[in-house]
């Protein structure tokens, strides 16, 4: 059963962005983060969880009410870990187990290998890291058409590609609703700022592996149990693999914690008391 709890909505300045972010609850630290996606989908999971736990979400850089002051500079793995390091700096209540869900995911490795102070446990759910994948070429490829489509003035279109890469199956109306249709101005600039400087960004980050094996925080890589055969499922096995660790396995697919917020907030209680 979801509960409503108090929320602290805040504004921290950093160098060149205003970076929007949310607290509930008391308790140990949770942090919550995804990219391009906002603070929003997390708010079910982060009553829930704070009914023991402080919980922080914020929209990433140049995403919704995090505007920056460069809408021309990528926004970079590096740069979003910086971010986090900040707010969680600023909150003074870390260390914290941060989860990072897709783009969010590869914020959160960034984050291990830069700030592991600030973060005793890292969980990267679903990372699409697609320099890790034996077809990382075609990926490449196929990811700089979805971008070009968009930019082209087909929203839809780019839509339907992405979907097909990452081999996403939704019905034709959801996909019209998502990115057709009558779209308002925010929802317009975000797409603007992820097609055009987060996603080539983000997808062709390279994890520094040996950092990671060795980082003090505890990393972890988490895959939705219905995302078999999605390719950030496959990104996500591939960099398991790589650090020589077994996946952790949530309920839900690519954005279970949306899906069945209850069932993934046990799921995240126990991998954190474990």
């Amino acid at each position: 059963m979801s509960t409503t709890s108090t929320v602290t909505v805040g504004t921290l300045r950093v160098d060149d962005a205003s970076l929007h972010y949310e607290v509930r609850g008391h308790g140990p630290l949770v942090v919550l983060v995804a990219a391009p996606m906002d603070a929003r989908p997390f708010e079910p999971l982060a009553d829930l969880l704070a009914a023991d736990h402080t919980v922080l979400t914020t929209d990433p850089r140049g995403i919704n009410r995090s505007p920056v002051d460069d809408r021309d500079r990528d926004s970079t793995p590096e740069q979003r870990a910086d971010d986090l390091y900040r707010l969680i700096s600023h909150l003074d209540a870390g260390p914290a187990a941060v989860l990072g869900s897709s783009g969010g995911a590869v914020s959160v490795l960034a984050l291990a290998q830069a700030h592991p102070e600030v973060a005793h446990t890292v969980i990267a759910h679903e990372p699409p890291l697609s320099e890790l994948v034996d077809d990382r070429a075609e990926v490449r490829a196929r990811t700089e058409e979805i971008i070009a489509t968009y930019q082209s003035g087909d929203p839809v279109g780019a839509f339907r590609k992405f979907l097909v890469l990452a081999n996403i199956h939704l019905p034709e109306q959801v996909v019209q609703e998502m990115a057709g249709g009558e779209r308002d101005a925010q929802s317009i600039a975000d797409d603007d700022y992820q097609y055009g400087r987060m996603m080539r960004a983000t997808t062709r980050w390279t994890p520094d592996l040996a950092n990671l094996r060795a980082t003090a925080s505890r990393v972890l890589i988490g895959i939705g149990e219905k995302s078999g055969d999605q390719l950030c499922d496959r990104t996500s096995r591939a960099l398991a693999t790589a650090l020589g660790t077994e996946p952790t396995m949530f309920p839900g697919g690519h954005i279970g914690f949306a899906e069945d917020p209850e069932a993934f907030a046990v799921k995240l209680r126990a991998v954190l008391n474990g």
